[in-house]
């Protein structure tokens, strides 16, 4: 088992190009300087980023986010044995792995299913990162993506350009937390500091991978978003918006904008990145009513049309099943 270093992971990751956001080495850097400490290793061409937080007592949990179905097929049980002795050395009480593998393509028959039963993972009972999103194909048209939109969203992306609204690239990203902590305000959401939002800006956006979008009327921001990419994946993770001329649809052209810039740069795939954990039916049948949690974002990004889709659920590998105990009923729950 080798442990790399960011400039070896970052060159492992160039034979996966379609790595995750979350496994790209600058993710790892991020949320090193807030509360987490990444660990990178390298064996026999499978690797992987593991993010450990530090818990009372000294002890760990671990966190592997979003592997790949190809990492994960050619995985066995030495490269298990090597994750838990780096696991050991930092005290974790479990490991998490959240697969990069939607739900209907993970099926515990597979090699990889196998594998990962024989290493001793335990279906987990939450999930880290929201498990359900909406993806938009950009292999379509702009016209053909625009059709697929709900009509209410297009002609609300045109009514924001009919009154004056314009977006372009932003590096304020004081003002965008600014317009963060007023839309977690206003929609009950936990916000990042504005060291974090500064912070993601400052390594990902030097390599293409990021860009923050801001909309305007007459030079006053209303809404802004950033927006990640990687090889044909983006993700759009946060988004603001201010409570002034909220007529003018401002987030309508900002998203679409968006979506464009992914496109532009060669993505094939957007990922809106968060909806409730719910079949579409009751999706359906409760948005209009519904405003706690992600509820308040499902109305606004099921307009942009694409498909529902739900990641695989994670996996725990216990370590300590006391504490494993401990942290579910105390702590694990108010994640």
């Amino acid at each position: 088992m080798t442990e790399v270093s960011l400039a070896e992971w970052n060159q492992f990751l160039a034979n996966f190009p379609d790595a995750h956001l979350l496994q790209m080495g600058e993710w790892g850097e991020l949320k090193r300087d807030f509360g987490w400490k990444p660990v990178r290793i390298v064996s026999n061409n499978v690797g992987v980023q593991i993010l450990f937080r530090r818990l009372p007592l000294g002890f760990t949990i671990g966190y592997m986010p979003k592997v790949s179905s190809e990492q994960l097929s050619v995985s066995g049980e030495q490269f298990w044995r090597e994750v838990d002795s780096v696991c050991t050395k930092n005290r974790a009480v479990f490991l998490k792995l959240e697969p990069d593998v939607w739900g209907n393509e993970f099926n515990p028959s597979t090699s990889s299913g196998r594998r990962l039963q024989l290493s001793n993972f335990k279906r987990s009972t939450h999930n880290i990162q929201p498990p359900r999103t909406i993806v938009l194909d950009l292999k379509l048209s702009e016209e053909e993506i625009l059709a697929g939109m709900k009509q209410k969203t297009r002609y609300n992306i045109r009514l924001a350009e009919k009154k004056g609204v314009t977006v372009r690239a932003w590096d304020d990203t004081a003002a965008f937390h600014e317009m963060m902590v007023i839309t977690g305000g206003r929609d009950a959401f936990g916000v990042h500091s504005k060291e974090y939002y500064q912070r993601a800006y400052e390594l990902f956006h030097p390599k293409g991978s990021c860009e923050l979008l801001v909309a305007e009327y007459e030079g006053k921001p209303l809404a802004s978003l950033m927006v990640f990419a990687n090889a044909k994946r983006a993700w759009y993770v946060f988004g603001a918006s201010n409570n002034e001329e909220r007529n003018r649809m401002p987030t309508y052209l900002l998203q679409w904008k968006a979506i464009r810039w992914a496109k532009e740069r060669g993505c094939e795939e957007y990922d809106l990145w968060g909806v409730p954990d719910e079949n579409e039916e009751t999706l359906e049948a409760q948005f209009e009513s519904r405003h706690d949690g992600l509820w308040g974002v499902y109305r606004f990004k099921r307009g942009f049309g694409g498909q529902l889709k739900r990641a695989a659920q994670a996996l725990d590998r216990v370590y300590n099943p006391l504490l494993y105990w401990a942290y579910l009923k105390f702590i694990g729950k108010r994640e």
